[in-house]
């Protein structure tokens, strides 16, 4: 019985309902929303974490900027 619940058809029709209570203009933010919790679940199960990403991120900017020059009274 579950075998056959994940046919063309049927995931056509939920694509429509989602439409239908969504709408077209939340419909790209709900799939980015989704994409990104799918995308963090994989980085949770590698054992990767995004904090560590961006704290390197942050000392890399950190890093090439150029630091601010006193102004001239």
């Amino acid at each position: 019985m579950l075998d056959r619940i994940l046919q063309p058809e049927h995931l056509i029709v939920i694509l429509l309902i989602a439409l239908l209570i969504f709408g077209p203009t939340k419909l790209p933010g709900l799939g980015k929303g989704l994409g990104e919790a799918f995308r963090g679940f994989k980085e949770g199960i590698k054992g990767t974490d995004s904090s560590d990403n961006a704290a390197k991120q942050e000392n890399t900017a950190a890093k090439t900027e150029t630091p601010a020059t006193p102004q001239a009274k």
